[in-house]
């Protein structure tokens, strides 16, 4: 969803049918869920619910697409029960909500937008947390919508609005955010029904019943004095807590803690990023490769007198990591059969001990994968081969479900993670290490004459990601940047033309914008 500050998030409640007297007494609840947000289990609460308090109730959803291209709307509409048998409607529509409950800040956005919340009668309950939308996770730079202008937005498109990180408060209490919402609604007071009818009601549900009552009585609970409010929240790192003491044999920690106090020695503006680089190189592949991290880490520091921030040596070690732990099959096998990444499925799924838990990975492979995870010259010939590369290609370019939870699949998988140790002579990682070189050797060139030139240069490195289609785009688009230095303007004047052709680049996925932008900078040289 967009965030156009003027004319998106509007409510349609000048264009909204007025209520008939024959929807007198009917309550009528709109759920919008991501999926894995339990939503199907908040709605069969709010249904019981219902049916305890001595309403009559009927439930609808319509589904959405998998993940984040879409979200499940569940619509629930009760009435006092009488002896006549109520009709009731379908699915919501647009002036006609009492309550909507968005499980993520941006589907209360498109709530707004789609007309259910109006300010004469819709009681908003929304988790202020993001789960970032495909339409978001696209772009190549910083995507994310603008949360607190949405929040703005949909606190004047309600009648009433209780927007809070409910999130933090589910998992904290180890549940899913489904329970913490049912709190609010409670918290609320838009249902005649008791506090203990609501937690009657999780009891009863007979599963995770103690974390789902935590996380309900939280978000009940929640003081609105208490700034719980979060937007964009960093994102949770993938494969295990990098910020933890790291733990190992005797002759790894040895050489853990020789790599940990050179990024002491180092200047203190510079060792925050350094160590969080070092861990994640080393946590990427190993030790060694930390000390080759730190090694160019040490090649802008020695020629960084620009200011007293060593804005270039910080910029340099975020950088670096980031392009020394470039994505490979090899890195998703390993994250894939982390035990860390069990746990978190299985407290995700709220599965208990003794439950089995079924996992299945997509994955397409293609022949460019394949060759890169080759020895280098053989990977090489095959790509040097049109008669080669289409014959592997035929043979595994298909999509693929390898379901991890049987020994079958987790060994193919856990097989692939132990190549890390060959790594270096893989193809891809010649590939990578060419691409590195090409951009410190830039960068150190440019900083003898321009200080922050030589840090936008460094920055280019956002382009550079995932692999496939999308990193051969990323690679292409930073190439045509560093062939447009000698275009640019003066030194002081490149750096900030640089800045603005990559923030163009960012946000320009084909590269076509990129391309004309730089042919009318060529003309012009």
């Amino acid at each position: 969803m967009s965030s156009d500050p003027d004319n998106r998030l509007k409510p349609l409640a000048s264009n909204a049918t007025p209520v008939s007297d024959t929807s007198a007494g009917i309550i009528k609840i709109a759920i919008h869920a991501v999926g894995g947000q339990g939503g199907g289990v908040l709605a069969n609460w709010i249904s019981d619910l219902a049916t305890r308090g001595g309403y009559a109730v009927q439930m609808t959803s319509v589904a959405g697409v998998a993940q984040r291209t879409g979200a499940t709307i569940y619509y629930i509409e009760m009435v006092q029960k009488t002896d006549k048998r109520p009709v009731l409607a379908l699915t919501p529509a647009p002036g006609d909500v009492d309550i909507l409950i968005a499980a993520e800040l941006m589907e209360a956005g498109r709530a707004v937008v789609r007309g259910f919340v109006t300010p004469d009668r819709t009681t908003l309950i929304a988790s202020s947390h993001r789960i970032l939308a495909v339409d978001e996770k696209v772009l190549p730079g910083d995507g994310r919508a603008d949360s607190p202008l949405v929040y703005e937005k949909i606190k004047l498109a309600a009648h009433k609005t209780l927007c809070f990180d409910m999130e933090s408060i589910a998992s904290g209490a180890g549940s899913m955010i489904s329970a913490s919402l049912f709190g609010a609604l409670a918290k609320s007071g838009e249902l005649p029904f008791s506090k203990d009818l609501f937690e009657d009601v999780i009891r009863r549900s007979g599963r995770g019943v103690d974390a789902s009552l935590t996380a309900f009585r939280g978000a009940l609970n929640y003081d609105e004095g208490v700034p719980l409010v979060r937007f964009d929240s960093a994102p949770k790192v993938i494969g295990g807590d990098r910020s933890a003491a790291p733990v190992g044999p005797a002759r790894l920690m040895a050489q853990w803690q020789s790599l940990s106090d050179q990024v002491t020695a180092m200047p203190e503006p510079v060792q925050k990023m350094a160590m969080a680089g070092l861990r994640k190189v080393v946590d990427y592949q190993d030790t060694a490769y930390g000390a080759e991290y730190l090694q160019t880490v040490q090649l802008f520091l020695a020629q960084d007198s620009g200011d007293s921030t060593y804005t270039l040596t910080t910029t340099a070690a975020k950088y670096i990591a980031n392009a020394m732990c470039y994505d490979d099959i090899i890195r998703v096998a390993d994250l894939k059969t982390r035990a860390s990444r069990e746990r978190r499925l299985r407290r995700e799924q709220q599965a208990d001990a003794g439950q089995i838990v079924q996992v299945t990975e997509y994955f397409h492979p293609r022949a460019q994968e394949v060759c890169a995870t080759l020895p280098a010259p053989i990977g090489r010939r095959i790509e040097n081969s049109p008669r080669l590369y289409g014959l592997l290609n035929k043979l595994v370019d298909k999509g693929r479900r390898i379901r991890t939870d049987s020994a079958s699949g987790f060994l193919m998988l856990w097989c692939t993670s132990v190549l890390k140790p060959v790594r270096r002579r893989l193809l891809r990682h010649r590939v990578e290490t060419d691409h590195l070189q090409h951009l410190v050797n830039t960068s150190l060139s440019a900083a003898e004459q321009s200080y922050p030139l030589a840090i936008a240069i460094l920055k280019c490195q956002r382009l550079v990601k995932g692999y496939s289609d999308t990193h051969a785009r990323g690679q292409s688009k930073y190439r045509m940047l560093i062939d447009a230095l000698p275009a640019l303007g003066g030194q002081s004047a490149s750096a900030e033309q640089l800045s603005q052709l990559l923030e163009l680049a960012l946000q320009d996925e084909s590269g076509d914008l990129l391309q004309a932008e730089l042919a009318a900078l060529t003309v012009n040289a």
